[in-house]
């Protein structure tokens, strides 16, 4: 199981119990879409509840604790898919269609409740985080793109390379390399940090880290 320092409110759960099956992962994009669809209109819904955050904050310093949940359960949810697929490849075991923590599935979330939030740092989250963005884009292959000829395709970041080295070793060893398993969980738990502190979830910044 990957481990964090508690000195994070965002705590990650990631267990590496045994290798994952060899050739599975070649039909987990067919497996997940209705993930991928549920999860879709999740966000529209977590965008909105974003906005009405933002205002009671502003007013009260306060995140609902309903709406709160609300958005833990959706990066919850966002996790177990991300690591049954194609960024960690961590488990066989299906993700289950479910906002609430389970603690016998491999992948988990929780974030600490915040009791009060700056009003003032609402409005530059976004811009403090720039730094992250700039550290992260190349780790996630986040909204890079290659203007080549007519087109523009999406340039793949450093997870999604390992995640097709762990593929094939996989496919053709049966082991799962458990450094690279620490290192794109380490990258994942980062982005959530990042993501945490700009959902107005928490006022504590994120650290530059892998491990914590």
């Amino acid at each position: 199981m990957a481990k964090q320092s508690k000195s994070s409110p965002v705590i990650l759960k990631a267990d590496l119990s045994k290798p994952p099956s060899r050739a599975l992962w070649l039909v987990k994009w067919l497996l997940l879409i209705p993930h991928f669809i549920v999860l879709a209109f999740l966000w529209i819904a977590n965008t909105i509840v974003g906005i009405i955050a933002f205002v009671a904050i502003l007013f009260t310093a306060r995140f609902p604790r309903k709406l709160f949940n609300f958005r833990v359960g959706v990066l919850r949810w966002t996790w177990r898919v991300m690591f049954y697929g194609y960024w960690i490849l961590g488990t066989d075991e299906y993700p289950p269609f479910s906002l609430k923590p389970l603690q016998d599935y491999p992948a988990d979330l929780e974030i600490e409740y915040p009791k009060r939030l700056s009003r003032g740092l609402i409005f530059v989250k976004w811009f403090l985080a720039i730094p992250h963005y700039l550290c992260l884009t190349p780790l996630m292959g986040w909204g890079i793109w290659n203007y080549a000829g007519e087109g523009k395709v999406p340039v793949i970041g450093l997870i999604g390379i390992l995640v097709i080295i762990i593929a094939f070793v996989l496919l053709f060893t049966k082991k799962y390399n458990e450094d690279i398993f620490k290192l794109n969980t380490g990258i994942v738990r980062w982005t959530f940090r990042v993501m945490a502190y700009i959902g107005l979830m928490t006022d504590q910044y994120p650290s530059f880290k892998l491990w914590e």
